[in-house]
Order: structure tokens, then C-alpha cells, then sequence
């Protein structure tokens, strides 16, 4: 019924971060889980059309949490927007930057903050993702890091 909706339509913003759409798998570390490499996969799918992107996250091991994530933009300001839950039940918003093959996302808040930033390859089939987390609002240490390969 949705797809019959007059507003499922391709929002134009969404189309730079169109090189995400797809199925990856995924490899990474996180220094809170030394020798540990966590495996998974992410994928990233048009919604109402086009109107919205939607990413599912699943790591294999312990520790990772999986989550579900919505894209969105605002027109006006050309800004883009994800807001993120996950299995623990935790729910947030982050503000997302697109320049050429980066994406960068963050979340600032006292007790918790994180930024990541996806590097793009040139042919589009893989990204580098490192991220960084800080519980103080100002001191910053390594977070997941996560290297995608593109499968579909």
C-alpha cells in the first residue's frame, strides 16, 4: 500500500549516497575486544521508493551490537540525518556529512559521543569505516573499524 503513496517517490538528495545501496560483508576490530575480528554483513535499501534509505547490521560474534538505521535528508538545508536503534534497545539520532567518497556521521551529547567516517573506494565496491567514541565530550578513543566489501 505504502508504494502506492504520492510521497514514495526518489528523494534527490539520497542519490549521493546511492554507492552504499547493496549487500557488503563486513570485517572489523574494536580495541575494547582485543584479537577478536568480528564478521558480519550490512545492507543498504531504497525505501518508499527511494524516499529513504534503510541499513540492516548484523555482526556474527559477541559484543557487536545489530542494528537498523533510517537515512534521511532535509532539502532546505541540504542536510542528512540517520537515526539508529539496535538489539540493546538504544536509539539515536546522528548528523551525516557526504563529500565526494566520504560519508561522515557524529552524535554529540556530554555522556557519549561518536563520529565515524566511511571512506569510499573508486570503484565503489568497498569502504573503510573508522570510528571514534568519547565519554566525556572531549577526549576521543578508537572505535569499531569495519572494512565493507561489496557482495551484491
Amino acid at each position: 500500500m505504502a508504494a502506492n503513496h504520492e510521497a514514495a517517490i526518489p528523494n534527490p538528495l539520497l542519490n549521493q549516497l546511492k554507492v552504499l545501496i547493496g549487500e557488503w560483508k563486513t570485517a572489523g576490530t574494536h580495541p575494547y575486544f582485543p584479537n577478536t575480528i568480528f564478521h558480519g554483513r550490512t545492507t543498504f535499501q531504497w525505501i518508499e521508493n527511494g524516499a529513504f534509505i534503510i541499513m540492516h547490521s548484523e555482526i556474527d560474534e559477541e559484543g557487536i551490537p545489530s542494528g537498523i538505521a533510517i537515512f534521511g535528508s532535509d532539502d532546505a538545508t541540504k542536510e542528512f540525518f540517520m537515526l539508529y536503534f539496535d538489539e540493546r534497545k538504544v536509539s539515536r539520532k546522528y548528523d551525516v556529512s557526504v563529500q565526494e567518497n566520504l560519508i561522515k556521521w557524529w552524535r554529540n551529547t556530554p555522556e557519549f559521543s561518536q563520529r565515524y567516517t566511511w571512506a569510499i573506494s573508486n570503484d565503489g565496491n568497498s569502504l573503510i569505516a573508522r570510528g571514534e567514541l568519547s565519554k566525556d565530550g572531549a577526549t576521543w578513543e578508537k572505535d569499531l573499524e569495519l572494512t565493507f566489501t561489496r557482495i551484491l
